[in-house]
């Protein structure tokens, strides 16, 4: 294993390159650009007022319809900093609602979507990939990919809880 040193030393060296600066940069406005572009798209869906920026392993904000927000229920457009890849999730507002509603999925067996094993830290409920090779080239292709299939996402567990 290294040391902090040893990270510290090579983090340096990438920082002065200049380039991961610049990427950084490019993801975090591309993402706020998606989130303003839910925001104003769909004005009856609860989008949070801030992007969780995380500590380059995840950003996120959340995107829920009323339906799911009255549930306490909420799903998030998460961006994936090591896999590089976008993913939508549905989660709780606490982990007391995340697990009832874990449970209602796990009985029925509803397997559309990957539902996540509820172990200790683990924020969501159920999760799906976006798009797992974002091209940053053609971001109005890219925006119009995550909001079709996170409709759908949303579209599927609203018709799963009105059954159940």
């Amino acid at each position: 294993m290294e040391s902090i040193t040893e990270y510290m030393n090579e983090y340096k060296k990438q920082m002065e390159k200049g380039h991961i600066q610049k990427a950084y940069q490019g993801l975090m406005s591309y993402i706020m650009a998606l989130r303003a572009y839910f925001q104003d798209k769909y004005p009856g869906y609860y989008v949070s007022g801030n992007i969780y920026y995380g500590y380059m392993d995840m950003t996120y904000f959340s995107f829920s319809p009323k339906s799911l927000k009255e549930r306490n229920l909420k799903v998030a457009i998460v961006f994936i900093h090591e896999a590089f890849r976008f993913e939508v999730w549905l989660s709780g507002y606490n982990r007391n609602v995340q697990k009832q509603y874990w449970q209602l999925f796990q009985e029925n067996n509803w397997n559309k979507y990957r539902i996540v094993p509820q172990d200790k830290g683990v924020d969501s409920i159920l999760e799906y990939t976006l798009d797992d090779n974002p091209d940053f080239g053609d971001t109005d292709k890219l925006t119009g990919k995550i909001e079709k299939t996170t409709l759908s996402f949303i579209k599927d567990i609203e018709d799963f809880l009105s059954k159940h």
